[in-house]
């Protein structure tokens, strides 16, 4: 992509309206993809399903920290265009990044011919994401239980992917459980409103959310379920609840009748493998049946560890967490079985200990003996900060570093898990949704001017929707959802 600037429209007003039109003339065109032919459509790594006109313009003004100048709706849609009459199979397509390449080197050829010859090998293919959609049922419906059961249901598609089945719960103490449970999953005080319609059905004890039927079970403990009462089978369990973390207490689950595996939104304990998705997923096969998607934070950590061994090596660091309050704090001064967490999550900041260093050796080996770790606790609910001191085996500078970081986020296989931030101006709450595992912050990164090697780096992630993401993306493989990806990264 050039980088000239793009010239200054002579009447910004009618600019913007023209392509507005564009923008919501793109709607129904990615609407129908996504239903009928799964293809997920994105402007770098932005997915436009169920966007608004004015999102989709804002993903096209992201470009411009990506490629230093803009990408405009006059240049999109054409291609988009091109796209929607062609017969794709399932795929995760990047419209902007295809648009680029079109303005960069289209030899000669029309959108629709260009298009065709770039996407040939994703047409005329009967392909499916998996044989029969997999049944998925969340174990407990906290804040990760329900933000996972948000991102099933926007995930859905035409339905043969995955499909979520089920709630498991507690019985409440009144008799309108299932209207409050159906509320707060419609009511967010952080992420906002559930993006769709939710209803009661009281007769089949179940919540029907944008046309999902889920059915919520009330049990004390796995062994009191029977998912083959509802009709659910080889189902993948996600346990939210975080009681049971090893091994042996986790296959409660699998005794369950229609259970084949279960997934664990906590660190896993003992010899489980602690998966940080675009780390070390790899090494998952079809046969594993209890996984552990590691923490918030070791999910946010590892990624940018990992960047920094790949080109400078690491000898040793500390990471200081700034992590938002949580449901296991107490929000007035009480009796708590750890350390100083009883004292109010919203008045204080509280020092405590957490596992993350440690378990960053899981996901990768070659840090052992090498990283320290704490957490502060600060008073906001959500969107956390990991400060990684880092000493590392080659000198650098803040610049180099920045750009490698930044090359990392936008054109490698780690794009799912980094995102990068340039401003001066962005605060904890500006992360809130992010889909990433953290957001590399360039403007804070710190390099020792009389000893290169020595840097901090600043890593903002949202602990909540962030993360659900990345469990998101382990229970995909889980399930044996494969889709084609074009440009491949």
């Amino acid at each position: 992509m050039t980088n000239q600037p793009r010239p200054k429209p002579d009447d910004y007003f009618a600019d913007w309206k023209k392509r507005e039109a564009l923008a919501e003339s793109m709607i129904p065109m990615v609407g129908k993809l996504y239903r009928e032919r799964n293809v997920s459509i994105y402007i770098y790594g932005r997915s436009l399903v169920n966007l608004s006109p004015i999102q989709i313009m804002k993903a096209h003004r992201y470009v411009r920290q990506i490629e230093h100048n803009e990408l405009s709706e006059f240049e999109s849609f054409p291609i988009l265009e091109a796209m929607a009459d062609m017969e794709i199979e399932p795929a995760h397509i990047d419209l902007g990044r295809i648009t680029v390449s079109y303005m960069n080197d289209n030899k000669g050829m029309s959108p629709k011919d260009f298009i065709e010859e770039e996407l040939k090998n994703l047409t005329g293919l009967e392909h499916r994401p998996l044989p029969e959609p997999q049944d998925v049922v969340l174990y407990g419906f906290g804040r990760i239980g329900r933000l996972m059961a948000r991102l099933l249901i926007e995930k859905t598609g035409g339905g043969d992917a995955m499909r979520l089945r089920a709630i498991v719960v507690r019985k409440g103490s009144k008799e309108n459980d299932l209207v409050k449970r159906a509320s707060l999953f419609r009511r967010d005080s952080v992420h906002g409103s559930f993006k769709g319609t939710i209803r009661v059905d009281e007769e089949n004890n179940s919540i029907v959310a944008n046309g999902n039927e889920i059915k919520v079970i009330y049990a004390s403990s796995p062994a009191e379920v029977d998912y083959t009462q509802y009709g659910i089978k080889n189902a993948i369990i996600v346990d939210n609840t975080g009681v049971w973390r090893d091994r042996e207490a986790l296959s409660q689950h699998l005794k369950c009748p229609g259970a084949s595996k279960v997934l664990l939104t906590a660190p896993g304990k003992g010899d489980m493998q602690n998966i940080v998705y675009g780390i070390n997923n790899d090494c998952l096969t079809a046969e594993d049946t209890i996984v552990s998607a590691a923490s918030c934070t070791t999910n946010a950590i590892v990624p940018v560890l990992k960047a920094m061994i790949d080109k400078y090596g690491i000898i040793s660091g500390h990471v200081e967490t700034v992590h938002a309050y949580t449901n296991d704090q107490n929000l007035i001064d009480n009796y708590h079985k750890a350390d100083r967490r009883g004292r109010s999550a919203p008045l204080n900041m509280v020092l405590t200990e957490t596992g993350a260093a440690k378990a960053c050796v899981k996901a990768l080996p070659e840090l052992a003996g090498k990283l320290t770790g704490n957490a502060i606790r600060v008073p906001t609910p959500n969107v956390s900060m990991a400060i990684l001191n880092l000493q590392l085996g080659k000198e650098t500078s803040k610049d180099e570093l920045n750009e490698y970081m930044r090359q990392v986020a936008l054109h490698s296989p780690l794009g799912q898990q980094i995102d990068y931030t340039n401003s001066p101006e962005v605060v904890s709450s500006d992360f809130v949704g992010s889909r990433h595992a953290c957001i590399f912050d360039s403007q804070a990164t710190i390099v020792n001017e009389d000893n290169k090697s020595n840097c901090v780096l600043y890593c903002w992630y949202d602990n909540e929707f962030g993360y659900s993401c990345q469990v998101y993306r382990i229970l995909e493989q889980m399930a044996g959802v494969t889709y084609r990806i074009y440009p491949s990264h």
